[in-house]
């Protein structure tokens, strides 16, 4: 654009808003990120950090793995501390019932190319010896990882840095049009076409967006290096994460490099503040020592909450707003936007350049809501 005017300002510096940023740059746009906080924080920082391929659908499928094939792209350039380890995921199965979900995940997965294998009791014992017995079994996703998501966004953010881009870190968005963004201190950036990547936020800046936010609870151990070897999940969590309940917890562990324990998860609808709720945490973590008894021995050093963008049929908004031309969305990811990054990133710059994406866009097109635009009155 001339007179200084970038192509494109982001709204968000997590790490939806960085891969958007880096991507766009490397499309040679000039980019100017506005982020109210810090890089990689917001849901970035209160997330788990798994890089995972869901199945709850084609579409999250067709995303999460698209998305899971970039990460793994990526992972040779990414700095040490971002800490991509491809550790994998285990689903756990409490029970019969659950473990002959295990066989449908197996088919499902092994007819599209991911590797998988299905752990009787005995081998999920061998392949994690702190979960309990009696488990009826699990199925190992081999390639999925887990990754440092505050320091792969500031990652991101430099790279886009170093290809022109622009950070103001520390200003705080008001309003979004498709032609300019407003500061909270009444500057007004011009742009060629804006992006909303501000998360659970995103509604505020744009009315009628779809997008409620659900709160999350996590809690980290002190260092004990080896208790946990792949990521944990038990396979209810599908059921817990993705119904209609005001509040729900699941088992969901996640070792880190450092050697601590990640301790998850909850998620709360109509919770507007950010503290710690005493009785979702307990409830949490009792779900996580019914799985791993052992886990009732080891230090919780901190704890912690965040908002994850979340839509009712469970996929993001990437791709222009139907009623408000020049502005493009890349939010409402909820549990996966680290994981659904780079893909949104792609996603988002193919329809901006006019390419044909690798993956069909139009099940995460916000056109899908209609024209989304608010009521008044």
């Amino acid at each position: 654009m001339s007179g200084g005017t970038p192509d494109v300002v982001i709204v968000g510096g997590g790490i939806v808003g960085a891969a958007c940023a880096n991507a766009l740059a490397s499309e040679g746009l000039s980019v100017t990120i506005v982020e109210s906080g810090v890089v990689g924080g917001g849901a970035t920082a209160a997330g788990m950090g798994h890089v995972v391929v869901m199945d709850d659908s084609e579409a999250e499928f067709a995303l999460t793995r698209y998305s899971w094939q970039l990460w793994q792209e990526l992972s040779a350039e990414l700095p040490p501390e971002a800490e991509y380890e491809p550790r994998g995921t285990i689903w756990v199965a409490a029970d019969e019932e659950e473990f002959a979900a295990v066989s449908h995940k197996h088919q499902y997965y092994s007819e599209r190319a991911v590797p998988v294998e299905v752990l009787d009791p005995r081998a999920l014992r061998e392949a994690e010896p702190h979960l309990r017995a009696g488990l009826a079994g699990g199925l190992l996703v081999q390639d999925d990882s887990v990754v440092y998501a505050p320091c792969a966004a500031s990652w991101m953010i430099r790279q886009a840095q170093s290809r022109g881009a622009v950070l103001r870190a520390g200003s705080r968005a008001v309003e979004i049009t498709g032609t300019a963004v407003r500061l909270a201190d009444g500057t007004n950036l011009a742009a060629g076409f804006t992006v909303n990547a501000a998360g659970a936020w995103a509604p505020q800046l744009t009315a009628g967006l779809p997008i409620r936010p659900r709160k999350g609870h996590l809690a980290i151990t002190d260092r004990y290096p080896g208790f946990v070897r792949h990521q944990l999940v038990e396979l209810g969590y599908l059921k817990s994460a993705h119904g209609s309940d005001a509040e729900s917890v699941a088992f969901n562990v996640q070792p880190r490099s450092t050697g601590q324990v990640l301790i998850g998860s909850s998620r709360q609808f109509g919770v507007e503040n950010s503290s710690i709720d005493r009785p979702i945490l307990a409830k949490m973590i009792r779900r996580a020592i019914d799985y791993m008894p052992d886990l009732s021995e080891l230090s919780t050093i901190r704890t912690w909450t965040g908002f994850r963008a979340a839509t009712d049929d469970k996929l993001p908004l990437i791709g222009p707003h139907p009623a408000i031309a020049g502005l493009y969305l890349a939010t409402g990811h909820e549990g996966l936007g680290i994981t659904t990054s780079l893909g949104t990133a792609r996603l988002l710059a193919d329809q901006i350049l006019g390419r044909e994406p690798a993956i069909p866009a139009a099940p995460y097109l916000p056109s899908r809501f209609g024209e989304m635009i608010p009521l008044i009155g």
